[in-house]
């Protein structure tokens, strides 16, 4: 068994879709970022990445390389999930919570939940997503940003 902890945090800009999970929440500003800037799914890479002992988002897709700009952050947790089933790595559960202030992500957090779980070929029992405040302290209160933190559980076969 291996764990794995991931975390991200992007601020947030207008002019930019908000995309947590995969999946576009309408809100009127976004989250800055070379990528779609998916704050979720960039700490859920980071958390499969480090249970595997495997870097960070940041070392396997690079904010300088041109071919990641504006990519969905689906596509680069495809690829980590390939890096797994190489390595006969199997997820036996993901648990995340997004930090904001805003917007309320209640209505969202099932889809969220199925586009992950896709992405990643797992069940959706196996992904779970909370959403919590700030209570207006710190930059996701002050609505200048949001953060997650995933945690994983892999087994090796």
């Amino acid at each position: 068994m291996r764990i794995g902890i991931g975390y991200d945090a992007h601020r947030l800009v207008e002019n930019r879709k908000l995309i947590l999970g995969g999946i576009e929440i309408p809100y009127i500003k976004g989250l800055l970022g070379h990528s779609d800037a998916d704050v979720l799914t960039h700490a859920v890479i980071d958390a499969l990445l480090g249970a595997i002992n495997y870097g960070s988002i940041g070392d396997l897709f690079p904010d300088t390389d041109a071919k990641y700009k504006n990519i969905s952050s689906l596509v680069l947790l495809e690829k980590v999930v390939e890096m797994l089933e190489d390595r006969q790595y199997s997820i036996i559960n993901i648990d995340s919570v997004i930090i904001a202030q805003e917007p309320k992500l209640k209505p969202y957090i099932y889809a969220i939940r199925k586009s992950l779980a896709d992405s990643l070929k797992i069940s959706e029992s196996q992904v779970s997503v909370k959403a919590t405040t700030t209570e207006k302290m710190g930059f996701e209160g002050r609505k200048e940003g949001i953060s997650t933190q995933s945690i994983v559980l892999l087994s090796c076969s």
